[in-house]
């Protein structure tokens, strides 16, 4: 039997995702959660084989909660089904331990192939994104301005990309606002921008904003 959690803040959603589950032979949901911490203290106490887990949740983001997850559950499966395109975090998030990536707006039968593949020990992902993967491990390959931020400055990008004031920005990332000053420098810096109009006009043209 695989034991699956689902991890996601809309309730209507995780019921959506047991009934699919659980019509499948071989399945069962034994656990869900609405935020990230609800996702760490949970799985302290419980053993599954896979979460499926979405990126935007309350408490941390979904690419510090993968990490942790990887030092509390080495073994675990973390199948990420989120709102986000693959051109926003989906090799961010499998570089941070995830088995695979999907969209929700992919066809339900995906979530269950994607389960059985993990649950093989392989990787789930489009065919689009193994594409990207192996254009990557070409050495004449430079890759997109953005794809050379780190995580955290990826997660500052994105919320002044969505006009957060630097005050907002450091309440949702839980870090000061002098910190989020020089996360904001270094993405000018790396990106080549001087300032969060031209950071903006960025995000639209490469469709890195929802």
């Amino acid at each position: 039997m695989v034991k699956i959690f689902i991890a996601d803040d809309h309730a209507l959603i995780r019921e959506g995702f047991k009934k699919l589950i659980e019509r499948e032979i071989g399945m069962k949901v034994i656990g869900e959660a609405e935020d990230s911490f609800q996702v760490l203290e949970q799985l302290r106490g419980c053993t599954c084989d896979v979460l499926v887990l979405d990126l935007s949740m309350p408490g941390k983001n979904g690419l510090d909660l993968l990490k942790d997850l990887r030092e509390l559950k080495p073994d675990l499966k973390v199948l990420i089904l989120t709102m986000h395109p693959e051109d926003r975090y989906a090799i961010r998030c499998l570089k941070a331990g995830a088995a695979g990536y999907l969209t929700k707006g992919s066809a339900p039968k995906e979530l269950i192939t994607a389960i059985r593949r993990v649950m093989e020990g392989r990787k789930y992902i489009s065919e689009t994104l193994a594409e990207r993967l192996a254009q990557e491990l070409d050495i004449n390959y430079t890759g997109m301005v953005h794809e050379k931020l780190s995580d955290r400055e990826y997660e500052v990008f994105s919320r002044l990309a969505e006009g957060r004031s630097t005050s907002e920005i450091a309440k949702q990332l839980n870090i000061t606002a002098s910190t989020v000053n020089t996360y904001r420098m270094r993405i000018f810096e790396k990106m080549g921008l001087s300032s969060v109009a031209e950071l903006v006009q960025y995000a639209i043209r490469n469709n890195l904003m929802d």
